[in-house]
């Protein structure tokens, strides 16, 4: 019944806040132009430099915010169905789940399948964090200040 559940609930839940709540960065690399960078709980990706309408992704990183969403929606899961009342998965709930899931996974697939972008294993550069915020996927993230951080 556990594997029932991670793959109707558990694995598609996962995707869904994996794409839909995102905690922004903005910071100053060393060496490097301001940047925001997107990803909780470590930043996964960012703007990148070279060119506009490209991104930086670290894959390190994205594994291990992945394996925290997992983690966490496994054991939020696992936690009702063993102690609070048994789940029971209807087949349009799977079914939308699913659909949703498909969508935002095709979605970063064309993203991240631009030639422009840049994968790293780990991010090569460190980072001077200015501020933070979170914003779910649908909000516009207005950029800071930059002469507020470094006035003449």
């Amino acid at each position: 019944m556990i594997k029932s559940l991670i793959y109707k609930l558990v694995l598609p839940l996962t995707i869904i806040s994996f794409a839909a709540i995102v905690k922004w960065w903005y910071a100053l690399p060393i060496d490097g132009p301001e940047t925001l960078l997107y990803g909780f709980p470590f930043p996964f990706i960012s703007e990148a430099w070279h060119t506009s309408m490209s991104i930086q992704i670290f894959l390190l990183e994205l594994g291990v915010n992945f394996i925290t969403f997992l983690s966490f929606w496994f054991l939020l899961v696992f936690s009702i169905h063993q102690f609070v009342i048994k789940i029971r998965t209807y087949k349009i709930v799977t079914i939308v789940l699913w659909v949703l899931s498909g969508f935002i996974l095709l979605a970063a697939t064309l993203i991240a399948s631009s030639s422009n972008n840049l994968w790293y294993i780990k991010r090569p550069f460190n980072t001077e964090v200015m501020e933070t915020g979170y914003k779910c996927i649908w909000q516009n993230t207005d950029r800071p200040n930059y002469p507020t951080y470094h006035p003449k």
